[in-house]
């Protein structure tokens, strides 16, 4: 359905809810301001509600989360029936079945599929879960030193692979990293995305470089695509070196840019790839899935795990993110974002798209704009300049097509604006 506005945005109960909560949470977290936010109080399909009553159309998936819809039926019944048999299990000292399909599951997505193996018994890769995608990514770097005992790791410019202290040493922000710099590990060099610099850091690291991760499309840094040899060559430099190559998929993956997985785009095969956000439509679980021959370097348990979670494996994640990759299977999720690929403005694969302005405060306004008219979307890119369009992979086509005319006049009214302000400027040329 398309936006249905009934008040001003936010609305008087968003507005009320706001000052409520900067009565109790830190006050880093939740941006507040006249203009925003809006309070989420339910949604469905392709649709959120507010708490005043308003009707948005979602451009967002929730940070990339609800890729079968919001509140889908069949995941939300799988829910249900497992919350209400078994919530919570103890994932590395008294599992569940369902820890087992679901690893299954995985390794038949990505290793088996990649090696042309369907069959369970073929699939030569294992899995390490996790709560979030900066866990799986910190599970995929710990699991590169025991496989190679190299402690190094190459990350890019732009990259982003989350906020825990690990994920943080390899993401490449300043804006996230300055404040916490005295306490970062610091055995991840960043470099640009060209050959020459990758080898160059091969060369030149003193303790030896054990992995390489890439996100293979940025996601948060702005929707960027590699070019076609960017990927390829990273596989044959970690060849050449005997290190890792790690794809941060926890973005890209589960059908997001039109494959199942984006390195498919390339024909890459990774040693470890890390998911998360779209695997179970709205539950807290990621993994790390990685060949056997890695896996195995870490040591067989004898009691006690190396790396490990309260919530580990757990039944209920389990059960919705077997829902959900059921979900992508029938409706066809890869296939689908392929087809609607040119129907959002912008550059990227699949329905994820950014559309890049002129700096951060056009990307704001565009933000702004849109969802005074009933749009959720969020600006991205390492400075702010980027709308950053991921919408539910079920999303129709009304409302792409209006979600894209809302988006056309968004951008080209702040462009407009931004225009208008430099041609003003003294020192304008």
């Amino acid at each position: 359905m398309l936006p249905l506005l009934k008040t001003r945005i936010p609305g008087p109960r968003s507005r009320a809810l706001a000052r409520e909560l900067r009565r109790h949470e830190c006050r880093n977290t939740t941006f507040v301001s006249r203009d925003w936010p809006v309070f989420w109080d339910r949604a469905r399909g392709c649709n959120v509600w507010d708490a005043d009553g308003n009707r948005f159309l979602d451009l967002t998936a929730a940070f990339g989360v609800a890729s079968v819809g919001h509140g889908n039926q069949r995941v939300t019944t799988a829910a249900r029936r497992q919350l209400g048999r078994l919530g919570h299990a103890m994932g590395d000292v008294h599992p569940n079945e369902l820890k087992i399909r679901l690893a299954a599951e995985l390794s038949a997505l990505t290793f088996g599929r990649w090696n042309g193996k369907s069959e369970i018994r073929n699939q030569n890769s294992k899995i390490l879960f996790s709560n979030s995608g900066s866990e799986a990514a910190e599970a995929a770097l710990k699991t590169a030193l025991l496989a190679t005992g190299k402690p190094g790791v190459i990350a890019f410019t732009g990259a982003y692979h989350g906020l825990t202290y690990g994920a943080l040493d390899a993401t490449a922000w300043k804006f996230f990293r300055t404040s916490f710099h005295p306490q970062l590990p610091g055995f991840t060099v960043h470099v640009a995305p060209t050959e020459a610099a990758v080898r160059a850091a091969f060369d030149e690291s003193e303790r030896g470089i054990g992995a390489v991760i890439v996100e293979p499309i940025l996601g948060r840094g702005g929707v960027v695509v590699p070019t076609d040899d960017f990927l390829p060559m990273l596989r044959r430099v970690c060849d050449e070196h005997g290190a890792l190559l790690i794809a941060d998929e926890v973005f890209t993956g589960f059908c997001r840019t039109g494959r199942w997985f984006a390195v498919e785009h390339w024909g890459v095969v990774p040693d470890l790839i890390c998911a998360g956000k779209a695997m179970s439509n709205g539950f807290p679980i990621a993994a790390c899935i990685g060949r056997n021959d890695v896996m195995d370097a870490w040591p067989e348990s004898a009691g006690e795990a190396l790396h490990t979670s309260t919530h580990l494996g757990n039944p209920l994640g389990c059960a919705m993110a077997l829902a959900t990759l059921a979900e992508m299977k029938r409706l066809r999720l890869d296939e689908r974002a392929r087809a609607f690929q040119d129907r959002l403005p912008g550059r990227g694969l699949g329905l994820m798209k950014g559309v890049e302005l002129r700096d951060a405060s056009a990307c704001q306004r565009a933000v702004q704009r849109l969802l005074r008219r009933g749009i959720l979307a969020l600006g991205g890119g390492e400075h702010g300049n980027v709308l950053t369009l991921t919408p539910p992979l079920t999303i129709s086509e009304r409302e792409l097509a209006f979600a894209a005319d809302e988006i056309a006049a968004a951008a080209g009214q702040t462009l407009t604006a931004c225009q208008s302000s430099l041609e003003h400027r003294p020192d304008s040329h």
